[in-house]
């Protein structure tokens, strides 16, 4: 078998092809999550976490099993309730989906903690948060999300 050679654009030109072709086959698996009204709670200066807030559907049966920003050491889903007048909370490893559902993550309940912050997050900044799933065959993706940093929820 001969080897074949191309020319340096011909390599560029089907390098920028393979990573088009990559980019579109990933966005399919990418699409199995749609992400609504995100937003991260703003900070005062020296505040060393927040929380991050959104609604998550999914259109086929997912587990959301983590999440990371480049804003925080530590970013954990977390489940928060109240136990006779105390609030709890504990890191939630897997969150299921089911296919059609719609789960929203707020603040009193499921959410995203952001720890051991690396800077002040600022109202209207953009927080890039991403979130990762596993499918029942295995698979895992993500799914890229900016939060807008706010005081309050937008209205909907």
């Amino acid at each position: 078998m001969t080897a074949m050679s191309f020319s340096l654009p011909n390599r560029l030109l089907f390098r920028c092809l393979a990573a088009l072709l990559t980019v579109g086959a990933a966005s399919g698996v990418h699409a199995q999550v749609t992400v609504d009204g995100a937003w991260a709670r703003t900070t005062v200066p020296n505040q060393s976490a927040t929380g991050a807030f959104m609604r998550l559907t999914a259109q086929k049966d997912v587990v959301l099993t983590g999440a990371s920003s480049p804003v925080a050491d530590i970013v954990e889903v977390h489940e928060m309730w109240m136990d006779r007048g105390i609030m709890r909370m504990r890191p939630a490893d897997r969150v299921p989906l089911k296919a059609g559902q719609t789960i929203e993550l707020k603040s009193g309940g499921l959410h995203v903690m952001m720890m051991d912050l690396k800077k002040q997050i600022k109202a209207g900044e953009r927080v890039p948060l991403t979130l990762s799933f596993t499918a029942a065959d295995g698979s895992v993706s993500t799914v890229e999300v900016n939060a807008t940093a706010a005081f309050a929820p937008p209205t909907r």
